[in-house]
């Protein structure tokens, strides 16, 4: 049987692959990106349910628009005027996703030809380096720091290589670094995308997931040439089995968009779609990312000082602001890969850095999630991989 050469491109995701091994019994796992299901709204989605069956119940099963529940993308379309500043938008600017990963697998399609180049950040979100695959496209990772991508990096990048066709980028609370870019440097990346005419894709899964300082300015809001596609989602806000997300864009950029999702999956789920519209509605969305943020402060605090405690001294690693990842770089020598079977034969579980970088390498990085476990569970865990990495030192 012959396949599509697209299918060459396309490998298994070493995140779903990885939390295979999670499922062992007991396991403490800081693999997946995944919210603390505990704090799951389930006794009002259950009401919720009920009343939308019982008010709407044949719309809310049917067929639907491609665009999405018009209630559902005005809310957000007001909750971006009203959180993230960004202007002069409607609901017609708003298409409704199953998640923003397909927000990212159309992304892709819409902008890549066979060998085109994507500049991302070094390193970069597992989850868009697959979608962007699919269409056989090429990498150029981008050197960062803690202020974002060096510009210069960034320049020199487009200058030297003539099919660069779009950026793709995660200002905050970066997944996986957990890094946070500078207001800065969010100016001079879209002065560069201007200059050369190319599409930004700001990624902004984590957002309203902030423990400490200021709030940034999204890409978004600073566009004046409509050249940012911004993917939003409720998957770390709210519910991600319930899989809405959102493209926001301008509208004849937005119709490609529309046309993917026509061919793709015709509409995401009513129902679920009419859940989140009234949660927004009759309940108080920001005490609910409150509660999370409270939570998850905690956790990230806890995780820092045990890693502090457990870890061998000479482990480098980010203290996040917000967002759900910390990242650690352990010696060159140490390959992460290969002593996640040793970890999870302890009972702890993280992803190893490499898959993150396109082209490979820093085989001695590993992410770290600090949202799902619960404070006695991830001091535990902690202590163990700590364990585990010190009989790796030399």
């Amino acid at each position: 049987m012959k396949f599509a050469k697209r299918m060459d491109n396309v490998k298994a995701s070493a995140i779903r692959e990885i939390l295979k091994l999670t499922e062992k019994p007991n396991l403490i796992s800081f693999a997946g990106g995944l919210p603390a299901p505990e704090l799951f709204p389930v006794e009002q989605i259950r009401n919720i349910t009920g009343k939308i069956l019982d008010e709407e119940g044949e719309k809310a099963l049917q067929y639907s628009t491609t665009e999405g529940y018009n209630p559902l993308r005005e809310l957000i379309a007001e909750r971006l005027i009203e959180k993230s500043y960004i202007e002069n938008i409607t609901k017609e600017n708003i298409l409704i996703t199953s998640g923003s990963q397909q927000g990212l697998s159309f992304s892709g399609k819409i902008f890549l030809d066979n060998d085109d180049i994507v500049l991302v950040e070094s390193p970069s979100y597992l989850g868009a380096i697959n979608a962007f695959k699919a269409s056989g496209c090429k990498f150029i990772e981008v050197e960062t720091d803690d202020d974002g991508m060096l510009i210069e990096s960034l320049e020199n990048a487009i200058k030297e290589n003539d099919k660069v066709r779009m950026i793709y980028v995660i200002p905050d609370f970066q997944n996986p670094t957990g890094k946070t870019w500078s207001l800065e440097r969010r100016k001079k990346l879209l002065e560069i995308a201007n200059k050369y005419d190319l599409p930004v894709i700001e990624d902004n899964p984590y957002g309203e997931l902030r423990f400490d300082g200021e709030s940034i300015r999204p890409l978004k809001s600073l566009d004046t040439e409509g050249r940012v596609i911004y993917l939003g989602t409720f998957s770390k806000t709210f519910c991600p089995g319930l899989r809405i997300g959102w493209v926001l864009a301008e509208k004849e950029i937005l119709e490609k968009y529309i046309l993917l999702k026509q061919g793709e999956d015709l509409h995401t789920s009513s129902l679920d779609q009419r859940e989140i519209a009234m949660f927004l509605k009759e309940y108080d969305f920001d005490a609910h990312i409150e509660t999370l943020k409270n939570v998850y402060r905690v956790r990230r605090d806890l995780m820092m000082d045990s890693i502090k405690k457990y870890f061998p001294e000479d482990s480098k690693y980010t203290y996040p602001e917000g967002g759900l990842f910390t990242w650690v770089e352990l010696p060159e020598y140490i390959d992460t890969e290969k002593m996640m079977v040793k970890a999870v034969e302890k009972g702890v579980a993280y992803v190893p850095g490499e898959s993150f970088y396109p082209n490979g390498g820093h085989k001695n990085t590993m992410r770290l999630n600090f949202s799902n476990m619960n404070e006695e569970k991830i001091v535990e865990g902690i202590q163990m991989l700590g364990e585990v990495i010190k009989a790796e030192i030399k």
